[in-house]
């Protein structure tokens, strides 16, 4: 069974998508909707603009979303899963690619969905930490301890990301540095996702979510709250909302989709950290590629 990933925030580039762009109409078609959509031209900043320029959260989200949407559209036959997954805002991605959501729909929620985010991380300092090296049962029993911290993602064995108040994860990485983790390092990211703060941005993110219809994907997509597969749209939707305030549950999710048949995963959109991911998850015999 074939499994298609798509990345979330941290994949981004500069010059990301420009070549899907340069060689189709249709893609030319789909970059020029989004920027009437947006109301600037995250065409331009995608293609031309400096690092820094796609750092920023309400252009981060959509970029990457329109590369990954894009490219799996282009794929067209090509793109034929048996299941879904997507990192946080690339769960959206797989929404969309898997007919779901419209492609307005879907990029509508997702600029809605980081401009909340990005007034939820102005209003409260936070930030988030990659915890190296401990099993994710010690991380968690510390985050519980301290007050403000939360588990967010859990990326694969040994790598779990805590998300919280800034001087909570000052706390935090000090006491996994005890506890022997091989790192606790404070990630250059001015917001604690996934964690309780992102609550601010929740009626937002609802509001959009519940104005528009979903419709059974074309396969189970495996979602970050639950890491279990849904074609119910219902279920979909009241995911979706949780997922803001919810950790990444990705190591269950790509365990999940190993023991209900996935031989093979193909990871469509910017970079290669969903690939790189899947190999500390899966055995070595499982084939694991990337199409950018």
């Amino acid at each position: 069974m074939k499994a298609f990933l798509f990345p979330g925030q941290g994949s981004q580039y500069s010059g990301m998508g420009k070549h899907l762009y340069d060689k189709s109409d249709a893609a030319k078609l789909r970059f020029n909707q989004a920027n009437k959509i947006l109301d600037f031209d995250i065409a331009k900043i995608m293609f031309e603009g400096e690092i820094e320029d796609l750092k920023k959260t309400h252009v981060t989200q959509p970029a990457i979303f329109l590369h990954s949407v894009i490219l799996a559209k282009e794929l067209g036959y090509n793109f034929n899963p048996d299941m879904v997954a997507g990192h946080s805002l690339g769960e959206f991605s797989a929404l969309v690619a898997t007919n779901c959501l419209s492609f307005k729909e879907g990029l509508n929620i997702v600029a809605i969905r980081a401009k909340a985010m990005s007034k939820a991380c102005d209003a409260i300092e936070s930030t988030m930490a990659a915890v190296l090296g401990l099993e994710d049962s010690i991380v968690n029993k510390i985050c519980d301890k301290i007050d403000g911290v939360v588990p967010a993602n859990y990326n694969c064995p040994g790598q779990l990301v805590i998300s919280g108040k800034l001087d909570s994860i000052n706390i935090a990485c000090e006491e996994l540095k005890k506890a022997g983790a091989r790192g606790a390092i404070k990630l250059n990211v001015h917001g604690a996702f996934h964690s309780p703060i992102m609550g601010l941005a929740e009626e937002e993110l609802k509001k959009a979510i519940n104005e528009v219809t979903f419709k059974p994907p074309m396969c189970p997509i495996y979602q970050n709250v639950t890491a279990k597969g849904s074609l119910n749209p219902n279920e979909i939707r009241k995911n979706l909302i949780r997922q803001l305030t919810s950790p990444v549950k990705w190591t269950q999710s790509i365990n999940n989709m190993l023991e209900e048949g996935a031989e093979s995963f193909t990871e469509i959109g910017p970079g290669k950290i969903l690939q790189g991911l899947i190999k500390k998850i899966a055995s070595s015999s499982i084939s694991i590629q990337g199409i950018e």
